[in-house]
């Protein structure tokens, strides 16, 4: 509508004067097509915004009257509209209540009297039927009056008569065959043996047993649909908490995806539990017809006469068995479509650990009962359930690495204290193992003899019970005895426990007693509990070395193995300086690769998802002391703690072979080839560091240069430097029990450590042999001597032999004394030598024996072999 200023009486006069139809559809065309945009438009701030600066009051006025025209045009057919409107409705309501009225009045009425006449036409025909079966009832009695009468032509015919009219009315059956389906469908859910025989018998008398056969296998796939619709559909609306009955018309694969997380334990468990009384009917109803046709064979009949009869007989017979036989796989086929939508239709991917395993069991449990109801691999459940592991596994590795990286960033590398007997079987996460049974039977049910005889689940269940009835372990319940006690009986005992423990071997036995009673001399009456604890002491001496981040892998591997049946690649970063192998190189760049995120650019998000930050080494651990012989407690801990978790996946490789599928053995055997065997190897890298620092082998080269070597006499007193280096040693072996009373250093560590140093020390004598400036032979003997006095003081402080690299410093030693022809031979059997040191013994040794051309010819033998190095 348009809204203007102009008084309601010149609009009402413009509305009475008479108008052509034609001029005033012009005028209402003339409309602008703005003023119909929208309800919102304002026409009065449009018509202001059109007018010109330079206002002419005609022009105005002639613009005006124009929209008068407009708007008085626009209201009248408004107004006729509206009009017509009215008078439709008018009419429809009258035409409504007139239509009523003939449906009252006519059509009910009179199509009620046709129905009441068609109905007694039918009950009449159904009444003459009746009477005349009645008739047929009574003939027996008639036939007999006529024979005794000797009528036999009339009886003849009688019972010809009676023949035709009982061919007529074959079509009424005694028994509805509604309520005989109804009797079979019973026993799809129940089965009883004796209502069973019953229904076979009145379809067998009927000759109807294959069609009997037909329905059967319908009720059961009916079945199957009703039971499990009914299982959900109960737990939807009890977590929905109403009454809406918009659930019952929603489709079984739709109606799967409103069940809750806490509700989907037991409603999967309720519909195996339904599924099976099914299957269990099944399996019972081929069993009767498996006996019944046993019995039938070995009783036969009297009319075996009938050689047409037994040939029908069999025939029923076959097709009964393949029918049966075939509904097997169809059944079977129906549950797993049934469970697979079911499983598939929420996200488990977040569910607890324990949870998951119970839905993992549950599925196991179903596919062992498809194994020995068809035969069946169920590769519809393998693929569903595959699926969802597949989630879960990789939602929960995704978590526990990140937990893994925590552990990392904030372990300070102290021991765990487990006991001596520790085992990874004495964990809660590797208790499968100790269970000799498959996935998929539950420990409550295993035979406790060892005979070899097993009872498939339908017959151990076939009295009563139900598979899916399961136990649920609480681990919570149980407990782990794997930590060592921490009751000490003193302080000072307490340390004594990584002590020496002959070291008191030379007190007097009284004195070793707990108390010696002064007045009688004697010991104590019994006292053993200062022995009892030093003998429990030194066994938790001997437990394994492992830390808190180590045991969380050994569980979680444990948590992989149980849910998966699978090995799971748990890598254990370390880092260190010196001798890495190549194959240990390899196995940290592939460990970085694949779990480590690096913040490429190029990386997709899934990537990323699937890496954790690199861990940081907590502020704590203190690495850089050589009180502590640079956190040599630490890197001890740690590198036994990963070289003790390899010894644990060692123990698991038999386990993990048969279970894991030939398929997949080949990626088993990479990972223990290239990554558990390689643990014990960073033991070289990781302690290396320590023995760099531990002894200041700078300092040795400082002194050995200020020997003077060009000597003209024998000497029988060796040089300072290898006090020194002795001196050093036993710091270092002294610092070295100082750390051993805070951990156990074992064996294998002592050695590694002793080698190091070792070869270290003697690579620096042979560097600082290199480089004297002149030497006599009288200075070479010298050599010698401070080596022997070197190896003679060090075999004293180490167990450790042979002394690594003794030979390689006599070779360089004795190399002194060697002709121009055994040097240039020497040069080329020598690689391990560097290029600085081959060249001294050439200038120094051979220096004042050689002429110019000589010593350029041993020296361009040297730059042959350090060529290719370069």
């Amino acid at each position: 509508s348009f809204l203007f200023f102009s008084p309601q009486e010149e609009l009402r006069e413009l509305r009475e004067q008479p108008t052509d139809p034609q001029a005033e559809q012009e005028i209402i065309d003339s409309i602008e097509e703005v003023y119909f945009s929208s309800d919102s438009f304002d026409t009065v701030q449009y018509e202001l915004e059109k007018l010109p600066s330079d206002l002419n009051l005609l022009e105005l006025e002639e613009y005006r009257d124009k929209l008068k025209r407009q708007q008085a045009a626009e209201l009248e057919r408004v107004t006729s509209l509206q009009t017509n409107l009215q008078l439709a409705a008018v009419i429809c309501t009258n035409a409504r209540r007139q239509l009523h009225a003939a449906k009252e009045g006519f059509t009910e009425a009179s199509l009620g009297l046709l129905a009441n006449q068609r109905r007694r036409q039918l009950l009449t025909g159904l009444l003459k039927s009746l009477r005349t079966i009645k008739t047929l009832q009574r003939t027996d009695v008639r036939l007999s009056e006529m024979l005794e009468e000797e009528d036999y032509p009339g009886a003849i015919q009688l019972c010809l008569e009676c023949q035709k009219a009982a061919s007529t009315f074959k079509h009424y059956n005694c028994i509805r065959w509604e309520q005989l389906d109804v009797a079979l469908s019973k026993t799809c859910k129940h089965f009883d043996v004796s209502h069973y025989t019953k229904v076979q018998l009145a379809y067998k008398l009927l000759g109807k047993t294959q069609t009997a056969m037909d329905q059967l296998h319908m009720h059961f796939t009916q079945a199957i649909h009703n039971t499990v619709f009914q299982v959900v559909l109960g737990y939807v609306e009890l977590c929905a908490g109403n009454a809406d009955t918009k659930f019952q018309k929603m489709p079984y694969k739709d109606l799967c995806t409103h069940i809750t997380t806490d509700s989907y334990i037991p409603c999967l468990t309720d519909l195996c539990k339904a599924l099976w009384e099914v299957m269990l009917s099944y399996h019972l109803t081929m069993q009767w017809h498996d006996e019944h046709y046993k019995e039938e064979e070995t009783t036969p009949g009297a009319d075996d006469t009938s050689a047409e009869g037994s040939d029908e007989s069999t025939v029923g017979r076959s097709y009964v068995k393949k029918k049966l036989e075939h509904g097997l796989t169809r059944i079977w086929q129906d549950v797993q479509l049934k469970v697979k939508a079911y499983l598939l239709g929420t996200d488990v991917s977040n569910f607890k650990y324990d949870d998951f395993i119970v839905v993992l069991d549950v599925i196991s449990r179903l596919m062992q009962v498809g194994e020995e109801f068809c035969g069946s691999k169920s590769e519809l459940l393998q693929e569903s359930i595959k699926r969802q592991s597949v989630n879960y596994f990789k939602n929960y590795h995704r978590t526990r690495l990140e937990e893994l990286r925590m552990f990392l960033e904030n372990e300070t590398w102290e021991l765990c204290p487990v006991k001596s007997n520790f085992s990874i079987a004495q964990l809660h996460e590797f208790r499968f193992m100790g269970q000799c049974r498959s996935p998929s039977v539950s420990p409550s049910r295993q035979p406790e003899s060892t005979e070899p005889v097993e009872l498939c689940l339908f017959e151990q269940y076939l009295q009563g019970g139900n598979p899916f009835e399961m136990q649920i372990d609480n681990k919570d319940e149980e407990t782990e005895d794997v930590l060592a006690s921490n009751g000490y009986e003193s302080d000072e005992l307490e340390k004594s426990v990584y002590q020496d423990y002959d070291s008191d071997s030379d007190v007097p036995e009284e004195l070793k007693q707990d108390y010696v009673d002064e007045q009688t001399g004697d010991g104590p009456v019994k006292s053993v509990s200062r022995e009892t604890l030093r003998s429990r002491k030194r066994s938790d001496y001997n437990a394994p070395i492992l830390t808190n981040t180590t045991l969380n892998v050994i569980r979680l591997v444990g948590d992989f193995l149980e849910m998966i049946g699978g090995v799971v690649c748990i890598p254990y970063e370390s880092s260190g300086l010196g001798l890495i192998s190549s194959r240990l190189r390899t196995t940290l760049s592939r460990i970085q690769e694949s779990l480590i995120n690096m913040v490429s650019p190029h990386a997709s998000p899934e990537e990323r998802k699937e890496k954790v930050p690199s861990p940081h080494l907590s502020q704590l651990v203190v690495l850089t002391s050589s009180d502590t012989l640079y956190g040599l407690a630490e890197r001890v801990v740690a590198t036994e703690s990963l070289v003790f978790l390899a010894e644990q996946f060692e123990f698991l490789q038999p386990h993990l072979d048969t279970t894991m599928p030939s398929a997949k053995k080949p990626f088993l055997q990479q990972f223990y080839s290239q990554t558990v065997s390689t643990a014990s190897e960073l033991r070289k890298p990781i302690y290396w560091i320590v023995a760099a620092k531990a002894i200041d082998y700078e300092q040795m080269l400082l002194l050995m240069a200020g020997v003077k070597w060009d000597i003209k006499e024998i000497m029988s007193q060796h040089n300072v430097y290898v006090d020194v280096l002795l001196k050093e040693f036993e710091k270092f072996n002294q610092r070295l029990g100082d750390v051993s009373k805070i951990v156990r250093i074992p064996l294998p560590v002592s050695n590694v450590l002793w080698e190091h140093c070792i070869r270290l020390a003697n690579r620096t004598l042979v560097e600082g042999y290199a480089n004297v400036k002149k030497c006599s032979n009288e200075g070479r003997a010298l050599m010698q001597l401070d080596f022997q006095q070197f190896l003679m003081k060090l075999e004293k402080l180490t167990d450790l032999r042979p002394i690594p690299d003794k030979e390689f410093v006599e070779t360089y030693i004795k190399a002194y004394y060697l002709t121009e022809n055994d040097m240039e031979q020497f040069i080329k059997n020598h690689r391990e030598y560097s290029m600085k040191q081959l060249t001294n013994l050439v200038n120094v040794c051979l220096g004042s024996h050689i002429n110019k051309k000589a010593r350029q010819k041993l020296l361009a033998a040297i730059d042959d072999i350090d060529r290719p190095k370069r």
